[in-house]
C-alpha cells in the first residue's frame, strides 16, 4: 500500500470559508487530479476515505467543501441551504472554480490533467463546472442528474457518466429523461447507469441522523458505483508511472 499524505486546505468560496481536504500519493512528480464533491449535507469522512482512496491510486484528490466546514446533519437546514444554491449555477460555479483553483495550484497536480467527480449536490457542481467549459477529462456523478441553462451542455468537453437508484424520489424518471435529452442534444459522450432498487444517496454508508424519505444505504451498489467511477477515471485520466 503506498503512502498517503493528507492535509486541509482553506480557500473562500460563495462568502465562506471552505475548508477542503487534500490527499497526494506518494512520490514528488505530477500526477493527475481528480476533484471530489459532497452530497449536499457537506465534505464528511465518507468522502475524506474516498479521497484517500483516489491517491492510493495514484490521484491528487481535493474533496472540496460545501458549507463553510460544516456538516448539515438537519435535513430542513441542509435544504435550506442546498434548494437554492441548485436554483443558481453561478453559485454553483463560484464554488467549483475556488476548489478547483486550489487543486490547480497544489504542485502535485497537474493542471491539464483533471477530472471531477461529485455526489448530489457536489455532483451538480461537477456538472456546471463542464456547462462553464473548464477542460476536464472526465465527469462523474451519481444522484445529480440536474439540467443546466438552455445549450450551455454544448460546452462541455469530456465524457460524463452518471449513476442513480431507480428508486430515487428526488431523480426520478422525467428527471433521468430530461438530463439524458439535455446530454444528447449537446452532443456530449454520455452514460447514465440506473441501480436497480437503490434510493437517493445509496452511495453513502449509514449515519445516526435522521435522514428524509427516499434516501437510503445500498451496499453492494455503493461498491459498484465507486468501481464504475475508477473505471471512468482509468479510461479518461489514466496514471501512468
Amino acid at each position: 500500500m503506498t503512502t498517503v499524505t493528507t492535509r486541509t486546505v482553506e480557500y473562500p468560496a460563495d462568502n465562506l470559508t471552505m475548508i477542503g481536504y487534500l490527499a497526494l500519493p506518494a512520490g514528488a512528480e505530477r500526477r493527475p487530479a481528480v476533484l471530489l464533491g459532497p452530497e449536499g449535507t457537506g465534505l464528511s469522512d465518507v468522502e475524506r476515505r474516498r479521497a484517500d482512496a483516489l491517491a492510493e491510486l495514484g490521484y491528487v484528490a481535493l474533496a472540496f467543501d460545501l458549507h463553510g466546514g460544516r456538516y448539515l446533519e438537519d435535513p430542513e437546514e441542509m435544504l435550506a441551504r442546498c434548494m437554492p444554491l441548485l436554483a443558481d449555477p453561478d453559485r454553483m460555479r463560484g464554488i467549483g472554480h475556488a476548489a478547483l483553483d486550489v487543486l490547480r495550484a497544489e504542485p502535485r497536480a497537474d493542471p491539464d490533467r483533471i477530472a471531477a467527480v461529485g455526489y448530489g449536490t457536489g455532483g451538480a457542481v461537477a456538472l456546471e463546472l463542464g456547462r462553464d467549459g473548464v477542460d476536464l477529462r472526465a465527469i462523474g456523478t451519481v444522484n445529480a442528474l440536474t439540467t443546466g441553462r438552455p445549450g450551455e451542455a454544448a460546452r462541455i468537453r469530456c465524457p460524463v457518466w452518471a449513476g442513480v437508484g431507480s428508486e430515487d424520489p428526488i431523480m426520478p424518471p422525467a428527471q433521468r429523461e430530461a438530463f439524458t435529452a439535455e446530454m444528447q442534444a449537446a452532443g456530449v459522450d454520455w452514460r447514465l447507469v440506473v441501480y436497480g432498487g437503490a434510493l437517493h444517496a445509496f452511495h453513502h454508508p449509514s449515519v445516526d441522523h435522521t435522514v428524509r424519505p427516499g434516501v437510503g444505504y445500498h451496499p453492494q451498489h455503493a461498491q459498484r458505483a465507486w468501481r464504475d467511477i475508477v473505471a471512468l477515471l482509468a479510461e479518461c485520466l489514466p496514471v501512468t508511472d
